[in-house]
């Protein structure tokens, strides 16, 4: 739909329909002609798949039969394909440009009004490997250009404002996973025709978001993930130096690029969700919005600092951030949460973390931990998981609790917990049968079987990146299953409360079922909340507000209580 600057005047001109089939990484969904007649947009048809696959019973034929599964989502992957279609402003005819058994995507209309770039999947296997690359489309018949023909992805194709360039984020390794990534991805530029490519965003060694260019076209922007934030910067599009636009603690999420470097864009800052702000040049940020004045008035936040130590073999120096509780006095003692994130290919930083605020009132401090395999500290930090789950990065962890105890002596060392979300979930489990030094855990949609993990999950290539080979191949199925907590979950004694979403497919539930039985057969206290209608991660506030309910109750459950230890403790 269209609508009037004022919110007046609507007009509904389609209604694309979407997929549930797992698409990393899609950019545009639509974009408008040069002459502001047309918009081309993103909307979806069966493919040809799509009757015999739902039919009773059901005939599975795709190797990506699973979908991202979430809240209203079918539980088998829908078989529609994403395609381009253009409609008339004035007219409201729609023409469907594209059409067949592949998905295109991420479009942009070329300055001259001729052709739209898109990306698709040409690999004849592309359920098994994951591969865009970038073509253009031509808007008056229908004709296809093939622009790259790489084994490395290409994301987020946008033209120079003279049409004369393609700016697009890539990777240079034949092998990327269809969500997680262990390569970073670089700003790239390209002449039209896919010649003289060159990777501009190598100058900066970290992880890069999608381009946007400068109205005259000589600058390119990007967020970049750098020691647990994500800063706007830009670069010459021919090359060069590069430049901070804003680099505030924080994390910067979207922007759009006006005249003379003008940048709209939203922030998180240590101290408030995402707000809108607006700057000019050198000039200090203007913020727009205040969203959150009435939720924040008279609520007093936690501070967020970081510190750095050494790994245990030596080779890296690792960075964490602890969220200090309210209600500190002299002698006050404090729990400690461990909260590890997910990915592993990911960061924490000091932007606005709810749950670590929340835990924060509650008098307690929270860990992050960015361990090796995260993003933010340069390519070789994040290789460094590489044939190693659950290996040296888990003992970045535990020798990150170890040194923040050591400099914070107001940390109460008997009351200390663990958790985290997805690849977060997956270390909580595997150190609690590695450490009995925490005192309650709770994994959140967390793997506990590397060898099960691999054969459920739609991410077909995620194991073989992360390990360089598939399971089935040399002695690796025989590795993966040493490297599964639930091999070792005899020595596994810390009370756990696993959290898990009914229709995740990304960490599918069966993970947590296994680990909560093996549990209970060793005698271990553990108790299983399931999600309904929850994919990986929780959507509903309900829920949300109930899983965070539960973390407290579990925690209090099992920490000794205050003073226990002969030592006062003063809650805010």
């Amino acid at each position: 739909m269209i609508a009037k600057p004022d919110a007046s005047d609507v007009t509904v001109l389609a209604s694309p329909e979407g997929t549930n089939s797992p698409l990393p990484g899609t950019g545009n969904e639509l974009t408008w002609s040069p002459d502001g007649k047309q918009i081309a947009y993103i909307s979806s048809t069966p493919d040809s798949r799509a009757a015999e696959a739902g039919g009773d019973p059901m005939v599975i034929t795709r190797y990506l039969y699973k979908p991202d599964a979430g809240e209203g989502m079918t539980r088998f992957n829908d078989n529609q394909r994403l395609h381009i279609f253009v409609v008339g402003i004035a007219t409201k005819q729609i023409r469907q440009l594209t059409k067949g058994d592949t998905d295109e995507h991420s479009i942009d209309w070329s300055p001259d009004g001729k052709e739209i770039l898109y990306l698709t999947n040409p690999e004849p296997n592309q359920d098994e490997f994951f591969n865009y690359d970038v073509f253009a489309l031509s808007v008056a018949d229908g004709s296809v250009r093939r622009i790259t023909a790489t084994e490395s992805n290409e994301y987020d194709p946008l033209w120079s404002p003279d049409g004369k360039r393609i700016l697009f984020r890539g990777t240079r390794r034949g092998l990327t996973d269809r969500e997680t990534t262990m390569e970073d991805t670089h700003v790239w530029v390209m002449n039209a025709d896919g010649s003289d490519r060159r990777e501009i965003g190598a100058v900066i060694d970290n992880r890069q978001g999608p381009p946007h260019c400068s109205q005259e076209g000589n600058f390119v922007y990007f967020t970049a993930q750098e020691r647990g934030s994500n800063y706007l910067m830009r670069l010459p599009v021919s090359g060069g130096k590069p430049e901070y636009v804003v680099k505030e603690p924080g994390f910067v999420g979207s922007f759009s690029v006006g005249k003379d470097g003008t940048v709209a864009y939203s922030y998180a800052s240590p101290r408030d969700t995402s707000e809108l702000y607006l700057k000019s040049g050198n000039g200090a940020p203007r913020k727009l919005t205040d969203l959150n004045t009435q939720v924040l008035a008279g609520k007093q936040l936690a501070e967020v600092e970081s510190f750095t130590f050494i790994s245990n073999d030596n080779k890296y120096e690792v960075e964490a951030f602890l969220t200090k509780p309210l209600g500190m006095t002299a002698n006050s003692k404090h729990p400690l949460i461990v909260n590890i994130h997910g990915g592993p290919h990911g960061q924490n930083g000091p932007a606005f973390n709810f749950k670590n605020q929340v835990y924060a009132a509650h008098g307690w401090a929270t860990l992050n931990v960015n361990y090796r395999g995260s993003t933010g500290y340069g390519q070789k930090f994040a290789d460094a998981v590489f044939d190693d789950q659950n290996g040296n990065e888990g003992q970045d962890v535990l020798y990150g609790v170890s040194a923040a105890v050591r400099r914070n002596p107001w940390i109460d060392r008997e009351r200390m917990g663990i958790e985290g979300v997805s690849y977060g979930g997956q270390l909580t489990d595997w150190l609690i049968t590695q450490t009995n030094e925490f005192k309650a855990a709770v994994p959140i949609a967390g793997i506990s079987n590397l060898v099960s993990y691999n054969y459920m999950t739609y991410y077909n290539q995620y194991e073989e990146m992360e390990f360089g080979q598939f399971l089935h191949q040399s002695t690796l199925m025989d590795v993966a299953w040493e490297r599964s907590a639930l091999k070792h979950v005899a020595a596994a004694h810390t009370p756990t409360m696993l959290m898990h979403g009914e229709n995740d497919n990304d960490v599918p539930i069966a993970e947590a079922e296994q680990f909560f039985i093996a549990l209970k057969d060793v005698g271990t206290e553990a108790i299983f909340v399931r999600y309904p209608r929850e994919g990986h991660g929780l959507s509903e506030t309900g829920h949300n507000i109930d899983s965070i309910d539960r973390c407290i109750a579990w925690y209090e459950k099992h920490f000794p209580k205050p003073g226990a230890e002969g030592v006062t403790n003063v809650q805010p």
